[in-house]
């Protein structure tokens, strides 16, 4: 597709929002004030409010390969930093998919040269900590499909060892930690994990003096 095709159908569709709701535009200028922060993965097929049928500015956006949570992300650290204390979001999900390439890739001994070996690492990670729950797993497609779940997971919780996320849970009650696993096939999302305000750690990455 040529990228000037992009551009007709981006005023395309313009033209149809406001023949549709002539306010529509002006209300995104004006408003932004989402419940909701999404980690997910850079995939095309995974697009947060198409799959959720929400409104632009309804879901904050994060997006990376896998959906990890890599406490020396400075990129990452800002949008949850902005998401949780400026902007006030009562929930913060991380959605991986069924079929993720990033994970298939973590699960082989390619050689992907060292920036996408570096990032793939914190998944093999994920592996190696269930290593022998994986192993029993004889289907290929199954064994990758868990390791999406139990990434999801890993995230979810490197999420609750930050201190942003515990200063807000000690100060305001939010927000709420959640794990998703959207299904390409079925187009369904799969919850895994729910981590409520306040939700016990490992004592190790507890922090006192918030």
């Amino acid at each position: 597709m040529d990228f000037k095709k992009l551009l007709e159908n981006n005023k395309a569709w313009a033209n149809l929002r406001v023949e549709e709701d002539p306010e529509f535009f002006k209300r995104l200028a004006n408003l932004q004030k989402p419940e909701f922060l999404w980690i997910g993965c850079s995939d095309s097929r995974v697009p947060a409010n198409q799959i959720t049928d929400t409104q632009p500015g309804e879901i904050f956006v994060h997006r990376n390969i896998a959906n990890v949570v890599v406490h020396t992300d400075v990129n990452l650290s800002a949008v949850l930093d902005y998401a949780v204390n400026i902007l006030k979001v009562n929930h913060v999900i991380v959605c991986g998919h069924y079929g993720c390439g990033g994970v298939r890739a973590a699960m082989t001994r390619t050689d992907f040269k060292p920036i996408l070996n570096k990032w793939l690492r914190n998944i093999k990670d994920v592996y190696r900590f269930h290593q022998e729950e994986l192993d029993a797993i004889p289907d290929e497609e199954q064994r990758a499909d868990r390791l999406v779940e139990l990434n999801v997971r890993e995230q979810v919780l490197n999420l609750a060892k930050m201190s942003t996320i515990q200063k807000a849970w000690k100060t305001e009650g939010r927000p709420h930690l959640h794990g998703w696993a959207y299904g390409l096939k079925d187009g369904y999302i799969n919850p895994i994990l729910h981590l409520p305000p306040g939700s016990p750690i490992d004592p190790l990455y507890e922090y006192e003096d918030l």
